[in-house]
């Protein structure tokens, strides 16, 4: 996950293989810790342990824990933000029979392949990088699921279909942590009814949005 990639201000740029190699090492580790030990245990002494690099190389890049965090935040982000875009190219080429369905599977796979950003998410209280990183996935997904909506529906649909995005990402957020959080894999169960819960809420909000439908 390179940090120019993520789009995170650091101290110094790093401009040589050498710098770049480093901090590369710096965000896995502090993801690996994310994932491993959770939130509380992400200092910048452990992260230098895990990186197998002295303390100060990492404040050359790095002010504090909160700029890592904010680093990590935005690499995840990334993944949030190519996973949807390319559900709303899908919708946009009228290629997905159940939008709901393929919209929580898409979720569900950002959510299990990124342990660390759940920890992130997860931690939402404990800091205001943690909050930042969870409000902006959140708007994230709820852009792309407004543009599916109002493409479906056949125009701006304003202030409902916002708060409707907003819904159905404060929704599947709610169940994914939970179904998440455990150290063995996920419920199938609990997925395949989230999707039932939000293809009746889905079919709620068409209706009210097409006339004639």
């Amino acid at each position: 996950m390179a940090a120019e990639a993520s789009g995170a201000p650091l101290r110094r740029q790093p401009r040589q293989a050498r710098s770049r190699a480093r901090v590369e090492a710096i965000l896995a580790a502090a993801d690996r810790i994310l994932t491993e030990e959770g939130y509380e245990a992400l200092t910048m002494r452990r992260i230098a342990e895990e990186a197998g690099a002295p303390v100060g190389s990492i404040y050359q890049f790095y002010a504090d824990k909160g700029a890592v965090v904010d680093a990590l935040g935005r690499g995840y982000l990334e993944a949030f933000k190519t996973a949807i875009d390319e559900l709303v190219e899908r919708a946009l080429a009228g290629e997905l029979t159940d939008l709901v369905g393929t919209m929580v599977d898409v979720y569900a796979e950002v959510f299990r392949a990124q342990p660390g950003g759940r920890a992130l998410w997860a931690g939402r209280h404990l800091s205001p990088e943690l909050a930042r990183a969870d409000e902006a996935s959140n708007a994230l997904v709820a852009d792309g699921l407004r543009r599916i909506v109002e493409h479906l529906t056949g125009g701006p649909g304003g202030e409902p279909v916002e708060r409707a995005a907003r819904m159905v990402v404060w929704a599947a957020n709610a169940v994914l942590h939970e179904v998440f959080k455990g150290d063995g894999g996920p419920d199938p169960g609990a997925v395949d009814e989230l999707k039932r819960m939000l293809r009746a809420y889905w079919e709620d909000l068409r209706g009210r949005l097409t006339p004639g439908h």
